[in-house]
């Protein structure tokens, strides 16, 4: 594995995430380039992880620096899971934020194992209102 490069707060092309996106599996409206763009400019904590300059994963939050955040999407291009990507994501994510801001999330459901064995609390006090697309 080549090394890794991880950069906050730069914006990737939408065509290197939308990429990033299929590979991963993770399920996002990859065919409507105007609405992956307004998540990104909606965002207010991206990391990114390159190698050779080719985006390999990223995530993307929404927080107040003080009291909580969402981390809205990790994913990692399939070649690159089981390295320690996305945990080294999670883990600027955490270091970005701070030890006072709680890191919430929704996981998908074939990632349901994966964020218990990185430290990740399983909670019951949820709650959800779907969208519509």
């Amino acid at each position: 594995m080549k090394n890794i490069e991880y950069k906050i707060g730069k914006v990737p092309k939408i065509s290197e995430i939308i990429e990033v996106y299929h590979s991963s599996g993770i399920k996002r409206p990859t065919t409507n380039h105007e609405r992956i763009t307004k998540m990104y400019a909606n965002s207010n904590l991206i990391i990114t992880a390159w190698s050779e300059n080719k985006l390999v994963g990223i995530s993307r939050s929404l927080t107040d620096f003080c009291y909580v955040c969402y981390l809205s999407d990790l994913a990692v291009k399939k070649e690159y899971q089981k390295v320690g990507v996305g945990k080294q994501l999670i883990e600027m994510t955490k270091k970005e934020i701070g030890k006072e801001t709680a890191l919430v999330l929704l996981s998908a459901p074939m990632a349901m194992t994966y964020y218990p064995k990185i430290g990740f609390e399983n909670i019951d006090n949820g709650f959800l209102i779907r969208r519509n697309e």
